[in-house]
């Protein structure tokens, strides 16, 4: 027969886990402009392994045809003519370029408002007004 855990037991438990649960739950941190530079040549290195990775498949498969085609002709036996299928492209060497950056504030929407000259809105009809240039 199981002896019974104690009163105490029983109640550390499921408050450790609330803890361990709380603290999980904690935010990182955003990421700086330097990590997320990180990350996106990364990305960028990462889809040219996979490009790179396709050229040299695309090799590898008429190396296998080529051979094949080769050995049935050695062999006498008839082969049907191989399909015409796209040039395998050459990726070309990995070039990373960074995206451009732009400022916070192009448009000046922050910027300090000019101390104003007369009231913003005045009683005389825009038709009345003189043109601006």
């Amino acid at each position: 027969m199981p002896t019974p855990m104690p009163m105490t037991t029983k109640l550390a438990l499921p408050a450790l886990l609330c803890l361990l649960a709380t603290s999980a739950g904690a935010k990182l941190p955003p990421p700086s402009d330097e990590a997320k530079a990180k990350a996106a040549e990364a990305a960028a290195k990462t889809a040219y392994t996979g490009k790179l990775d396709t050229y040299k498949l695309c090799l590898a498969m008429d190396r296998v045809a080529a051979g094949y085609l080769a050995a049935a002709k050695k062999a006498g036996k008839a082969a049907s003519a191989p399909m015409e299928t796209p040039a395998c492209s050459d990726p070309g060497p990995f070039v990373y370029t960074p995206p451009e950056t732009r400022p916070l504030e192009a448009s000046g929407a922050h910027s300090p408002a000019a101390t104003a000259a007369a009231p913003p809105s005045t009683t005389t009809p825009a038709a009345a007004l003189p043109a601006k240039k």
